[in-house]
């Protein structure tokens, strides 16, 4: 049995919206940046990550299943790619992130995000 990566983990703690889970990933002296399409967002702790993601995913939306993680490593750096598929009131969803993530002390320290944004599915 394969030992998920530390971005495996945190992309199916977000898919799941799964906050005590996220926590538990993240470093308490965390460095955190993101880019959505309309807004850059920072964060210095993990409680300021989780209220960030609880912004990108609201309780009406719903996270209907994971299409794709992809992990790699890149130089110090680990890399996960992910798509889930969102259900709101707007109708179906594909929303793909790509994130780069340091290790500190067995959690996520450092952390980077790049969103797709929702963009409308068909079906």
């Amino acid at each position: 049995m394969t030992t998920p990566t530390l971005g495996a983990a945190f992309a199916d703690a977000l898919a799941r919206k799964a906050g005590d889970r996220v926590l538990d990933l993240l470093h308490p002296e965390l460095d955190f940046r993101a880019m959505t399409p309309n807004q850059v967002w920072e964060a210095a702790t993990p409680e300021d990550v989780v209220d960030v993601l609880g912004q990108w995913f609201d309780e009406t939306d719903v996270i209907e299943g994971v299409d794709a993680v992809e992990t790699g490593a890149f130089a110090d750096r680990e890399r996960v790619g992910y798509r889930l598929r969102v259900r709101n009131d707007d109708g179906l969803h594909l929303v793909e992130q790509q994130a780069y993530l340091s290790e500190r002390d067995g959690r996520i320290g450092w952390l980077r995000i790049m969103c797709s944004g929702f963009r409308p599915v068909d079906g």
